[in-house]
């Protein structure tokens, strides 16, 4: 099943209910054993989904009533990050084994399979005008980016594995960061990137934890409590931060105009 959400304004957000921002940006319902779920938003028509292999295997859908394609990836490429234990992704036939939090990079036009029993992928899609190659992204191999500090309590590891340099990409971006033990806070100070959409996958969360997770225009921010491998739906308008109640890590994809991964806006904390 797919869910289609439309893009909304930044001025609607300062007066919604609570309800109606979680209606419009939260993605609770990503992941149900033996499914594959997804979501498309207008917002630079990014697809997000979670597939959940079990004892089965899962091709991915094509949703052709929703992306207007015989398969899903005949105009796409796919970004794809395993958040269960050890699985397999099938690229046109060729098999990709991933850990946790491994990644997979997978080209436009391939046919792509899910299996694994106690695996669960998370994945985004993204309009493309070219082809590249499938590539495997080990998180253990990937150097990270050190990034905030224990004394502001946002000391975290930035994974990149799709960002406009080293591995090509038509202009999907995507990898994960990992909150360090004692931090809370995510992308602290925020940003802004008004030529791309983001969206966060909260995982790795105890079950009793939860997200506060920050959004709205600088000057009018609100904010989502997120629970485990759910996700948020970040327009360019918005800024994306976030404060957790417990270790967490969190999976970021965007995609937009250019693939070029400094393209934002810092916020100071004083225009917030």
């Amino acid at each position: 099943m797919i869910q289609v959400r439309y893009s909304s304004s930044p001025h609607g957000v300062e007066t919604a209910p609570a309800a109606g921002l979680r209606d419009d940006f939260l993605v609770p319902d990503l992941f149900e054993a033996g499914e594959v779920h997804g979501l498309y938003t207008h917002d630079d028509r990014l697809v997000v989904g979670g597939a959940v292999p079990g004892d089965e295997q899962l091709a991915l859908p094509a949703w052709e009533d929703v992306i207007g394609s015989a398969t899903h990836l005949e105009r796409r490429e796919l970004g794809v990050v395993n958040v269960g234990a050890a699985g397999h992704v099938l690229v046109d036939g060729e098999k990709f084994e991933l850990e946790h939090l491994d990644g997979l990079y997978v080209g436009r036009g391939s046919d792509v399979v899910f299996a694994g029993a106690d695996a669960a992928f998370y994945f985004v899609s993204a309009p493309a005008h070219a082809t590249y190659p499938s590539t495997a992204l080990s998180h253990a191999v990937v150097e990270p980016v050190s990034l905030g500090a224990p004394e502001s309590a946002n000391e975290r590891n930035l994974y990149r594995y799709a960002w406009g340099q080293e591995l090509q990409t038509a202009a999907l971006q995507f990898g994960v960061t990992v909150i360090a033990d004692g931090s809370v806070w995510n992308t602290f100070p925020p940003h802004l990137h008004d030529r791309r959409t983001e969206v966060y996958c909260y995982v790795d969360l105890a079950p009793q934890d939860r997200v506060f997770h920050f959004m709205g225009q600088p000057g009018a921010t609100r904010h989502l409590v997120v629970a485990d491998r759910q996700a948020v739906i970040s327009p360019p308008w918005s800024i994306h931060s976030g404060a957790g109640t417990g270790s967490y890590a969190f999976i970021w994809a965007m995609t937009g105009e250019n693939n070029c991964y400094t393209d934002l806006a810092a916020v100071a904390v004083e225009d917030l």
